[in-house]
C-alpha cells in the first residue's frame, strides 16, 4: 500500500500482472535479439515492444528489466524517469504561472510538486542514484 503524498486519496486499486518466470509459449523472441532491439528502439521502449513486436513483458524473456539492460549497455538515463517527469511538470507549471500570475491554485500546486522533487532528490542521493552535489534544474532551492 503506497501512500499518496499530497492528496486525500487512500486508494491503491490497479491491475496486477500474474506471477510467471517464463515467457508465454506464443512469444517467439529470444533474449539476445530482444536486448539488441532495446538498444535501438529509443523512447517508450516497453510500449513500442508491445505494440510493434508483440513482446508482453521484457523480464519474462530476458530475465531482466529494461532499465537493467540499458544500464549494462551504458545507455541508462542520467536522472531517474519519475524525477525527470516531475521536473518537466514543474517547468510547465512555472510557464503557466508566468502567463497567469493570479492563478493561486497553480502556485500552490507548484509548491507541492517542488516538495515532491526535493523528496525524490533526497532519496536518490541516499541510494546513490544521483551524485551528492547535483542540483535540480527547474526547482527553486
Amino acid at each position: 500500500t503506497t501512500r499518496l503524498v499530497h492528496s486525500a486519496g487512500k486508494g491503491n486499486a490497479r491491475s496486477a500482472l500474474p506471477y510467471r518466470d517464463t515467457a508465454p509459449s506464443w512469444v517467439k523472441s529470444d533474449p539476445k535479439t530482444l536486448s539488441k532491439k532495446l538498444v535501438k528502439i529509443g523512447p517508450q521502449i516497453g510500449t513500442r515492444l508491445r505494440d510493434m513486436h508483440g513482446v508482453p513483458q521484457v523480464k519474462y524473456i530476458t530475465g531482466q528489466k529494461i532499465l537493467r539492460i540499458l544500464h549494462r549497455q551504458g545507455l541508462a538515463p542520467a536522472i531517474p524517469e519519475d524525477l525527470h517527469h516531475l521536473i518537466k511538470k514543474a517547468v510547465n507549471v512555472r510557464k503557466h504561472l508566468e502567463r497567469n500570475r493570479k492563478d493561486k491554485d497553480s502556485k500552490f500546486r507548484l509548491i507541492l510538486i517542488e516538495s515532491r522533487i526535493q523528496r525524490l532528490v533526497r532519496y536518490y542521493k541516499l541510494k546513490q542514484k544521483l551524485p551528492p552535489t547535483r542540483g535540480v534544474v527547474g526547482v527553486s532551492q
